[in-house]
């Protein structure tokens, strides 16, 4: 056990983070685990898919693995679900589409009048006595 105060906290402080770091990692192995079952029973892993992407992202964010980790995982999940078939392509969130906003013709800006030059003014000569 640490003698000196700050060591003490950072052993504290270690002890919290790991827990919150093993709750992170927990969490992308479940969401990889339900898309590879899902994927394997022939479900559409969609959601799965989209809730492990999430996962993985979160995990980056909170520097739990490595962006390179992510994105390797985020390639074997694909494979997977594009080998079983289950992803329905081209399904995101669907999103309400707006209608397109007509553009108004920007206010064409009047060109400010300029000054008329100045003429140099005539240079005063210091009468000689």
């Amino acid at each position: 056990m640490p003698i000196i105060q700050s060591a003490k906290k950072r052993v504290r402080v270690a002890k919290k983070a790991a827990v919150a770091n093993a709750k992170t990692k927990r969490a992308v192995r479940n969401a990889i685990k339900n898309v590879e079952v899902a994927a394997s029973n022939k479900k559409d892993t969609t959601k799965a898919q989209a809730e492990a992407y999430s996962a993985l992202d979160t995990a980056v964010k909170k520097n739990v693995i490595s962006k390179n980790k992510a994105a390797r995982k985020k390639a074997q999940i694909n494979a997977v679900t594009k080998a079983a078939g289950t992803t329905k392509v081209g399904t995101k969130k669907a999103a309400a589409k707006k209608p397109a906003a007509t553009k108004k013709a920007p206010a064409k800006k009047t060109a400010a009048k300029k000054a008329p030059a100045k003429k140099p003014a005539a240079k005063k000569t210091a009468a000689k006595k």
